[in-house]
Order: structure tokens, then C-alpha cells, then sequence
């Protein structure tokens, strides 16, 4: 595996990485408010509707590092559990869920790798009546329109953990529009990945979770 595809896997999936720390903006940190502020029960199953209630959403995105590396591009979310990380038309890589495995495609090294979408702290996103449903638990914040959600399976510390960041939007779908997460995994390395842009119930062709495999072929297709 070559170090700059080990970078862009982990930072987009949270495959053995996470985020810099919790924040609305890059470089930005919330409070976290004492225990007494800590959200409630009710809060966890808006979270889980609001996901729920996005079919389609297109972002713009900006993953960074502990070390302070930084990615940009495009998130394309359709459910069911289809995603796409797309770095620009200059990259060379590829990060794609279609429905049943993630993939991160190398156009320069001609290399694919795969996991199970259970294998990813995005699971989240992808069955968040599951995952953040039965593993999730409130994060208290200081600002009352901040909703933090931590989730984890404790049978499982290898797959990581992922906190998802929401803002109280009333044009976003439930009411909470996401605007960050942090993954973390087991050796407590964090990437963060911030969202904006974000439109909601756009058209999305199936075939935007397909690539070309560089495995069959010595060049990218254009």
C-alpha cells in the first residue's frame, strides 16, 4: 500500500484514521458543555431521522489530518449505503461505496482496495438506524443548536469510531444539517472531514458509484 493511498482511504472512510477535533469550521473546536448540559434520548433519534430523511445530497468537502495534510472534493450520498469522495478531475484516485463495499481506487499505482461497508466508522451514515440507533450516544456541546453524536460498537474497537456534527437547519432534512465528522480508530490516530455546500434531494445517476478498474487497464478513463 503506498503512503498516499493509505492517506486518502483513511482520511475519506475513517479506516484506521479520524479527525483533528470536533468543530463547525476547519480549526474551530465547540466546548463541550458539563454533564449537566448532555442531550437527551430524543436528540439521538432526531440524529437517526434527520439521516434518515436525506435520500440524496451532494457537498463539498475538506478532510484534514493530525499532521494537518489536507484533501478536497466532492461527497456524493445516495441511500441506499452509496457514496462517492471525488478529489477533482486532476486526481488520480478514487474513493467509492456501492451500496455493498467501500473502495478506494489507485489510477496511478493501478491499485483497488476494499472493505465491507460494516467495516467502516461511515456505516453511520449508510444504516444510521443500526449504527447510530443502537451504538450512539449524545456528545454534550455548549451551544443548544449543536448536536454531537459519538458512535461506536464496543464489540468492535477495531472498526474505529465516528462523532457526527449537526446544526439545527430548518431547510435541512429533519430539521440538522451535518457539517462535520471525525473518525477515529483503534490507535487513536483522528482525521476530521468538513461539509459545506450542501444540497439536498439532487439527481444522482447510479453510475456515479461504478469506476473503471485500473487493475484491467494501464490508463485512466477519461
Amino acid at each position: 500500500m503506498t503512503t498516499r493511498i493509505s492517506l486518502v482511504s483513511k482520511l475519506a472512510l475513517g479506516l484506521g484514521a479520524g479527525a483533528l477535533a470536533l468543530g463547525l469550521v476547519p480549526g474551530k473546536t465547540p466546548e463541550l458543555a458539563p454533564p449537566a448540559a448532555a442531550q437527551s434520548a430524543s436528540d439521538l433519534d432526531a440524529v437517526v431521522g434527520a439521516l434518515r430523511a436525506i435520500s440524496t445530497m451532494k457537498a463539498d468537502f475538506t478532510q484534514t489530518d493530525r499532521a494537518g495534510n489536507t484533501l478536497r472534493g466532492t461527497m456524493t450520498l445516495k441511500r441506499p449505503g452509496k457514496i462517492r469522495f471525488d478529489y477533482g478531475k486532476d486526481a488520480d484516485f478514487l474513493v467509492i461505496s456501492n451500496g455493498k463495499s467501500l473502495y478506494v481506487i489507485d489510477y496511478e499505482v493501478n491499485q483497488v482496495e476494499r472493505w465491507p461497508i460494516g467495516s467502516s466508522p461511515l456505516g453511520a451514515l449508510f444504516d444510521p438506524n443500526k449504527d447510530v440507533k443502537r451504538f450512539g450516544k449524545m456528545v454534550p456541546t455548549s451551544n443548544k443548536d449543536v448536536l454531537s453524536v459519538e458512535v461506536r460498537d464496543p464489540k468492535k474497537p477495531e472498526f474505529g469510531m465516528i462523532t457526527l456534527v449537526f446544526v439545527r437547519n430548518a431547510s435541512a432534512p429533519g430539521g440538522l444539517q451535518l457539517t462535520n465528522w471525525v473518525a477515529l480508530d483503534a490507535q487513536n490516530n483522528r482525521t476530521r472531514v468538513n461539509l459545506s455546500n450542501q444540497r439536498y434531494g439532487v439527481a444522482v445517476a447510479e453510475s456515479t458509484f461504478t469506476f473503471k478498474d485500473p487493475r484491467r487497464t494501464a490508463r485512466r478513463p477519461g
